[in-house]
C-alpha cells in the first residue's frame, strides 16, 4: 500500500515555543490513520501545516495522488483531492443550508449536479433532510457541526482530513460518525482522524502516531505497539468473599472488589505460569487476559508527564 501523504522532519515554533519538533510519519493510501494526544501536544499545528495554512520552518510535506508525487498543496487543483474538517467550527450563519453546502463544493471544483444530488443524500443520512432550507444559524451546535461535515466530503476528496470530528457529539452520532468513516474508507477514501479520544480511535484505526509536546512518541501499527508495549492487564472473578493478599511480587496496580480482582503483568511475565500458582488458591469463576488499551498505554506513556 502506497503513501497519499508523507511528513518528514517537520518543525514548527512560535516566538519561543517548538510546537512541533522533528515530526516524521506517513498515511497510506486507503487508510484510517489515526493522529492522538493530549490537547495542547501539537496535533493541530500539524495539520495547519499540512494544509498549507502555516508554513513549516523545517521538514517536508509530500502528496501522492493518482500516482503524481508533489510537494505541498502549492496547486489550487490538488487542494480540491483533500477534504478537511478544522477543529474551530464556523460557517457562515445567515446562508441556508443546501447553498452553504453547494457552495464550498463550488469552490472545490465539483460538479454542482451531482454535488447536489449528494448533499441530499448526506443530509438524509444525517437526519437533515427538513433543514436543507433552513439558515445555518436555526440549526443547532451539533446539526452545524455535521453540516461541516458534509462540506469536508461533499467533493469526493481522495484524502480527508477530520480535527476532532467527535468532540462535542452525543454517543449516538458518535457511533453514527464511527460507521461512516468505516464506509469512506471502504470507498478508498484515506482519512487521517485527530483525536484525544483513544477508545473512539481504538475502534477504528490500523496504525496511528502519538505526539505529546510536539514530539513523536509512538507510531506504527496499534497491534505492534500493544505487543511492543507488553503489559497484560488481569481480571478474576471467583467464588466466595475471601480478601487477597498477593505474594504474587510479579503484579502491578493490584485491586480488589468483593470477589473480583484486577491486576497488570510488566512485559515479559507469562500469564500461564502466574495463574497457575493464582488457580490454587481461589475457585475461580470467570477470568481475562488482554493487551492494554490504547487509553492505558497512552496514560503510562504521557500520563506523569502531563501531571
Amino acid at each position: 500500500m502506497d503513501s497519499i501523504l508523507q511528513l518528514e522532519g517537520v518543525t514548527k515554533t512560535f516566538t519561543d515555543v517548538e510546537a512541533v519538533k522533528n515530526v516524521s510519519f506517513s498515511v497510506k493510501r486507503g487508510e484510517i490513520f489515526g493522529f492522538l494526544g493530549p490537547n495542547g501536544a501539537g496535533k493541530t499545528t500539524t495539520i495547519r501545516t499540512i494544509m498549507g495554512i502555516i508554513a513549516p520552518d523545517k521538514g517536508k510535506i509530500s502528496f501522492c495522488f493518482d500516482g503524481e508525487a508533489g510537494h505541498r498543496l502549492a496547486v489550487q487543483e490538488d487542494k480540491k483531492k483533500v477534504g478537511y474538517l478544522p477543529e474551530e467550527r464556523g460557517i457562515y450563519s445567515t446562508t441556508k443550508v443546501m447553498e452553504t453546502i453547494l457552495y464550498f463544493a463550488d469552490l472545490k471544483g465539483a460538479d454542482l449536479q451531482q454535488a447536489e444530488k449528494d448533499a441530499r443524500e448526506w443530509l438524509l443520512k444525517l437526519d437533515l433532510a427538513d433543514y436543507q432550507d433552513k439558515k445555518i444559524e436555526e440549526l443547532s451546535k451539533g446539526m452545524q457541526q455535521k453540516i461541516q461535515f458534509i462540506i469536508a466530503v461533499i467533493h469526493r476528496p481522495q484524502l480527508v482530513i477530520f480535527d476532532e470530528l467527535f468532540s462535542g457529539l452525543d454517543p449516538v452520532n458518535q457511533e453514527l460518525f464511527k460507521e461512516i468513516i468505516k464506509e469512506l474508507r471502504d470507498q478508498g477514501t484515506t482519512v487521517l482522524l485527530s483525536s484525544h479520544r483513544m477508545n473512539l480511535v481504538e475502534e477504528l484505526c490500523d496504525r496511528i502516531f502519538l505526539i505529546n509536546k510536539g514530539q513523536k512518541v509512538l507510531y506504527g501499527s496499534l497491534d505492534k505497539i500493544k505487543d511492543d508495549f507488553g503489559v497484560k492487564k488481569v481480571w478474576i472473578r471467583y467464588r466466595g468473599e475471601k480478601k487477597i493478599k498477593p505474594s504474587w511480587p510479579e503484579i502491578k496496580d493490584f485491586t480488589q472488589d468483593k470477589n473480583e480482582i484486577c491486576f497488570t503483568l510488566p512485559k515479559g511475565v507469562k500469564p500461564g505460569e502466574l495463574l497457575s500458582q493464582v488457580l490454587q488458591d481461589l475457585e475461580i469463576e470467570e477470568i481475562a487476559v488482554n493487551k492494554l488499551s490504547l487509553h492505558d498505554i497512552f496514560i503510562a506513556t504521557v500520563g506523569d508527564d502531563k501531571r
